[in-house]
């Protein structure tokens, strides 16, 4: 039911959102992934701060029919000021499924709340801009304490023909890879596109992971294209 509810959920917000996002869909190269996957992105300002989302879908990763993944994120920035900072809150979540031969399985991605404040700085332009978050991260059944420090940031240049952009991640979390635990998580995925137009785009993405799902440091590239409405 818990499945069925987070679908709906997605299907919905793409639905009622469709005219101010983009869509990207890539394909992973990296070592033991070569599988496809959509990303749906919406960043929205308003006079009371800003709105955005994200929702990832994995297809066919291993021998997977379909989706193998859905993860969304959703945040919210509160800001009734004219300073640079802004409260948020924010959610994380999602699940996936695997199979490999004739053995197959489901697992959740632990759900995720957190807050705390972020300050941004953009151009007059906005050409160009960054932001940083300072959060305290609730990771349910996991950790009821814990912290992110989150960079996001954005740069358009020779003439917005080219645009890199992207995150980085620095969160609290045990993973546990046979005996030996581990107990912090990096992991950035920056972002460089060629913008034939405003609307359409072709570029690559490199996911950047230390103890994110395997120990220590893994690469993992993508080819992509993006269509912004």
């Amino acid at each position: 039911m818990t499945r069925k509810i987070l679908l709906s959920v997605v299907l919905l917000i793409c639905i009622l959102t469709i005219k101010a996002q983009n869509i990207q869909l890539h394909y992973d190269f990296g070592e033991g992934r070569s599988y496809l996957t959509s990303t749906v992105e919406m960043f929205k300002p308003d006079k009371y701060g800003s709105t955005f989302f994200f929702i990832d879908m994995d297809y066919g990763a291993g021998d997977t029919k379909g989706v193998s993944l859905a993860y969304w994120e959703l945040a919210r920035a509160f800001k009734f000021w004219d300073a640079p900072v802004a409260f948020h809150i924010e959610y994380n979540g999602g699940f996936g499924r695997w199979q490999e031969g004739d053995l197959s399985g489901a697992y959740e991605i632990e759900d995720a709340w957190l807050t705390g404040v972020e300050f941004s700085l953009d151009a007059e332009d906005y050409s160009k801009g960054i932001t940083i978050q300072a959060l305290y991260k609730y990771i349910r059944g996991k950790h009821n304490m814990s912290f992110q420090l989150t960079g996001v940031w954005y740069l358009n240049f020779l003439s917005d023909k080219f645009s890199f952009s992207g995150y980085a991640d620095f969160w609290r979390e045990d993973f546990y890879y046979g005996q030996e635990k581990t107990k912090f998580v990096f992991q950035a995925e920056p972002q460089l596109w060629y913008n034939f137009t405003k609307n359409f785009a072709f570029g690559s993405e490199v996911e950047t992971d230390y103890n994110f799902l395997n120990k220590g440091w893994k690469v993992y590239p993508t080819l992509g294209a993006k269509v912004t409405f």
